[in-house]
């Protein structure tokens, strides 16, 4: 302990401003008003069980081109998809509609006991396939850009790979593909969870403990270190409610659908489907050979749960003559929220998107 020096002066001194910055969040979350996500306008187009399909407002800004391919976005499972319409000055969302693309969005909703036996042929042959066509439908487009994100880019590649006339572009981001890199903690912890034991006592497992799973892969950092820096966080009403806004989605966790989950965990953390050729959705073999179209595969440089090195292992699974790869100097989130999100991310994709019109 030698290179670090406590003096008593030093201690109070932190005390002080620690326990100020405690008034002031007393204070700010006295006068805070209701954390509101998802602002940007948007309407439901298709309903199925708990799934609902949104379509956002396009943004129609004179002398920008636009894409006429319509971009629908599937999300992951375990979260919340408000994670790309946060708020409207880190609105993953909003940012592509001012730049020109028509934008749909899945909403899973919440599973409950009526979706215990879902599997992944229902979500990927039923709703995702489902909700293309509606997409195809009201855009009256033969084909659109699909970006998946996340565990939902995983389940992209699979729609893709099984029905590739349908999917014009293809944008995977922060998705995992090598499920079994070494550097994957979220892996490493998978690998001693006894699945079947896990549906079979719970049934749909739940969000909450999923949660304490995520937090527990970087204890001190989303554990002591987040809550000693909370006051600080809500020493004043904009960095609150940002703060707020990013806790709102953290737990706001939908239970998985038993089946699901055991299929994919089988499927990927267990048996690496994709790195094997080991993946059967319903009856369908999935080769990701058979995606030939273009494809864009983002991912952050610091991802603690989808680490470079199981994104990038999509390079050369697939027959796509134009892939590319982009890497983000963020995390998991800030992919999404940071500063990049609006000034690089977003652009780049929509640029990608308009060059492959």
């Amino acid at each position: 302990m030698s290179g670090f020096k406590f003096s008593p002066e030093k201690i109070i001194s932190e005390l002080c401003q620690f326990n100020e910055h405690l008034l002031q969040s007393v204070n700010t979350l006295q006068h805070l008003e209701e954390v509101s996500v998802g602002q940007t306008p948007k309407e439901i187009i298709y309903r199925e069980d708990k799934l609902q399909l949104f379509r956002y407002q396009s943004e129609k800004t004179p002398g920008k081109k636009r894409c006429k391919t319509p971009l629908l976005i599937c999300y992951a499972l375990v979260n919340r998809p408000y994670m790309v319409d946060l708020d409207q000055e880190r609105s993953f969302v909003k940012r592509l509609l001012e730049l020109g693309l028509d934008i749909y969005l899945i909403d899973w909703g919440y599973p409950d006991a009526a979706d215990r036996y879902l599997d992944m042929d229902d979500y990927i042959n039923g709703y995702i396939a489902n909700c293309v066509d509606q997409v195809l439908q009201d855009s009256g487009q033969d084909q659109l850009n699909l970006l998946g994100i996340c565990q939902g880019g995983t389940l992209s590649l699979c729609y893709t790979a099984l029905n590739p006339d349908k999917v014009k572009n293809l944008v995977t981001m922060v998705t995992p593909v090598d499920f079994k890199t070494p550097d994957n903690m979220l892996s490493h912890l998978a690998q001693q969870i006894d699945i079947d034991l896990a549906v079979e006592t719970y049934g749909n497992i739940p969000g909450a403990m999923l949660n304490d799973a995520y937090n527990a892969l970087m204890p001190m950092r989303l554990g002591l270190q987040k809550n000693l820096n909370t006051p600080r966080q809500l020493r004043d009403r904009a960095s609150a409610l940002s703060f707020l806004r990013m806790e709102k989605w953290i737990y706001d966790s939908p239970d998985q659908a038993g089946e699901m989950f055991r299929q994919f965990l089988t499927t990927f953390f267990k048996d690496n489907g994709f790195i094997n050729n080991a993946v059967l959705v319903g009856d369908q073999s999935v080769d990701l050979k058979q995606i030939t179209q273009p494809l864009l595969n983002v991912y952050g440089s610091s991802d603690h749960l989808v680490p470079p090195s199981a994104s990038r292992a999509l390079t050369g699974l697939t027959n796509s003559h134009d892939y590319t790869e982009y890497e983000v100097a963020s995390g998991h989130i800030g992919v999404f929220v940071s500063g990049k999100s609006q000034t690089e991310v977003a652009p780049g994709i929509a640029d990608w998107l308009k060059q492959h019109e």
